[in-house]
């Protein structure tokens, strides 16, 4: 296996679909993650294997930064040409990915946690693998009405 290094990632534009979330690339091509990104309060622990996306969005949510996390598969010229961004974390180790994002290497699982008001947008995590994917979006303990979040699919549309 060639060794890989970290990469800054770029500005991407961003779309926020009922079906999903577009990220498309500097280079003009996109990725759709298909789904309504399911609600977690505060991280999301990703299983062993997966592949681990975070994209932060900005504040008016049409643009945003993505990195993956511990991707050894991606060369850095493909990397570089897309504007995602690629970070390393060693086993037991911990990083900062964003203000407001970190990720931490629990030896076969990444977890990616954040606080979205320090991130200043919205913070997503897509993990996937060749049998499937699912989405996630992190948020604070309580939605702006003081309500707790709810752990469901609703695609209602409001958030």
């Amino acid at each position: 296996m060639s060794q890989r290094s970290d990469i800054a990632p770029d500005t991407l534009s961003v779309s926020l679909e009922p079906e999903g979330v577009e990220v498309e690339y500097v280079d003009g091509r996109s990725v759709f993650y298909h789904g309504v990104p399911a609600k977690r309060e505060g991280s999301v622990v990703c299983g062993p294997g997966k592949d681990v996306h975070v994209l932060v969005t900005s504040p008016d949510e049409r643009e945003g930064v993505m990195v993956y996390v511990n991707d050894r598969n991606t060369h850095d010229d493909i990397l570089e040409s897309t504007g995602v961004g690629r970070v390393i974390i060693e086993r037991d180790e911990e990083t900062s990915l964003f203000p407001g994002v970190d990720a931490e290497n629990h030896g076969y699982r990444v977890e990616v946690s954040a606080d979205p008001e320090a991130a200043r947008g919205r913070v997503f995590v897509f993990a996937e693998d060749e049998m499937g994917e699912a989405s996630y979006e992190i948020v604070s303990a309580s939605n702006d009405e003081g309500e707790p979040v709810t752990d469901g699919d609703d695609s209602d549309g409001d958030k």
